[in-house]
């Protein structure tokens, strides 16, 4: 009784790693041609897909998608050609099912969409120089009522030695006065805030939570949880969506009532992946951006993902009182009635109201 069980499970073996050999050796049979399709296309480019059949198979039709989207179908071996001109930027994911023989396979090939903006340098000048609190590490900055309001981390294991709570405050920004400050527990690293329909949203770092306060009197109403795994570092919004930065190259967008992450972009200067998005503001329909450890403003499409436009401001960090705690510039906050641009940076003792020139 043994042996015939050990015999049956033997041939049982047998079979379905055969079955396995013949699924992958079919696979094998066909693939995308790299003649006529590229590893690279920008937005006005369009792709050729054509499949390679090894094995001369009688190709009944193929069905294409990119990124899980249906995109055509063809008969025979026919090429079908794609244009990129309304896909995010990013990675391409093409896969094609093969139907032959009254059978199908499925293979794949993934490109890269990048930008083919070429990001126009800004120049500024320098409005105003206000006071700011040297021990603020600023995360998040935004107008409100005239009133400006400040985001800060706690200091500890952000590259600095300064150490205090995190908080939310509203502050006088000609003075440098802070009206009112709540406190984040030791266990949380405060990040970008912004606020919609009176409403201010705070992101923390690692914790996966972010908190919705009353703006008029900083009251908390609300605790939400990420319904993504990722950090937590910028935030701004458009009136209706939240924009969420991770520290990627993703923006994500989210839905300021359920927390959803709904979509996201990936930000793209060029042919280039910019990663480590920080602190973000929206202005006039465009997303303006610190990128972490660069002293400079990334002026993002909200809808593409391209950089279209780079303020650098390395000279202003020269311009404040340089102490062994003093981070990186971050820190945008616009207000719409002068129309100028503000921004501070970590543990820096000034903050600059800016005009920039769009010309």
């Amino acid at each position: 009784m043994k042996k015939r069980n050990l015999l049956s499970f033997i041939l049982l073996s047998t079979l379905l790693f055969s079955c396995d050999d013949s699924k992958k050796d079919k696979s094998d049979w066909f693939s995308f041609n790299t003649s006529v399709i590229k590893s690279q296309y920008n937005p006005s480019e369009s792709a050729t897909f054509e499949i390679v059949n090894a094995k001369n198979k009688a190709i009944d039709s193929i069905i294409y998608y990119v990124n899980n989207k249906k995109i055509g179908r063809v008969n025979g071996n026919e090429k079908l050609n794609f244009a990129f001109a309304n896909e995010k930027l990013g990675y391409q994911n093409i896969k094609a099912l093969i139907y032959f023989e009254k059978e199908y396979v499925e293979t794949t090939y993934r490109s890269e969409l990048v930008s083919n903006i070429e990001p126009k340098i800004l120049s500024y000048s320098i409005v105003n120089v206000y006071p700011h609190d040297i021990k603020a590490y600023t995360q998040g900055l935004e107008f409100h009522r005239d009133t400006l309001y400040e985001g800060t981390g706690n200091g500890e294991g952000a590259g600095t030695r300064t150490k205090g709570k995190s908080s939310l405050r509203k502050t006088d920004y000609k003075t440098g006065k802070v009206h009112q400050i709540v406190e984040l527990t030791d266990d949380l690293f405060g990040e970008g805030i912004t606020i919609l329909n009176n409403k201010v949203y705070q992101l923390t770092w690692t914790s996966l939570v972010g908190f919705v306060y009353n703006a008029d009197n900083l009251e908390r109403i609300k605790t939400f949880n990420y319904t993504k795994r990722i950090q937590g570092w910028g935030l701004c919004n458009d009136g209706t969506n939240l924009y969420q930065t991770d520290g990627t190259e993703k923006i994500w967008i989210m839905n300021p009532e359920t927390f959803e992450m709904t979509d996201y972009i990936n930000v793209y200067a060029g042919a280039s992946k910019i990663k480590a998005l920080n602190e973000l503001e929206w202005i006039d329909g465009k997303i303006f951006g610190n990128v972490y450890q660069k002293d400079a403003i990334a002026i993002i499409n909200p809808k593409t993902g391209a950089i279209e436009g780079i303020i650098n401001l390395s000279e202003l960090k020269k311009q404040v009182t340089q102490h062994p705690d003093i981070d990186v510039l971050n820190g945008i906050a616009y207000n719409p009635k002068t129309k100028t641009i503000f921004v501070t940076g970590k543990n820096w003792d000034k903050m600059f109201e800016l005009k920039v020139n769009f010309d």
